[in-house]
């Protein structure tokens, strides 16, 4: 069993003035702190499943991720600031400190909140939902440790967030 870690998010949201959805992890893992970008781990599932839902090629860079997003109207972040965990487990997350979220809400005209995975709906649920009195909509995790989700069904899942993107 890995030792506990106090992390402290490395980077910013991704969103602009146009992003009209809010995707929501918990933090990021060990090898998305490293590569520099949220659901950055080679195995996470989040890019291809963004791709395939606008119909474009998955990203290979992070300049070509962030521009995804973006160019899509999809506003990404984390609920925790601060925290300590055991290597990448959700389940060992503790001490946390909730991300500001009105650095995106305050700035973006966002029309729904999803959080990737059960982890973050529950934290969204416990420090969120009532003091910015807005609800989440829990999406499957599109982490690895998530096997049991194939990628067309994670595909199907995510399809609402296109239901708050168009006028």
């Amino acid at each position: 069993m890995a030792a506990y870690t106090h992390i402290v998010h490395p980077f910013g949201p991704i969103f602009d003035e146009t992003s009209r959805v809010l995707m929501l992890g918990t933090l990021p893992s060990p090898k998305a702190r490293e590569v520099g970008i949220p659901y950055g781990h080679p195995q996470n599932r989040f890019w291809p499943v963004l791709a395939a839902l606008f119909g474009e090629p998955v990203p290979a860079s992070n300049d070509e991720r962030r521009s995804l997003a973006l160019r899509n109207h999809v506003a990404i972040w984390d609920v925790i600031e601060e925290c300590d965990i055991e290597g990448a487990s959700d389940a060992s997350i503790r001490n946390v400190k909730p991300a500001d979220l009105t650095r995106v809400l305050d700035h973006a005209p966002i029309r729904a909140i999803f959080c990737t995975g059960a982890k973050s709906a529950e934290l969204y649920r416990k420090y969120d939902e009532e003091r910015y009195g807005r609800p989440c909509i829990k999406l499957p995790s599109t982490s690895p440790a998530n096997a049991s989700m194939r990628l067309d069904d994670l595909i199907a899942r995510y399809r609402v967030i296109l239901d708050y993107l168009h006028d």
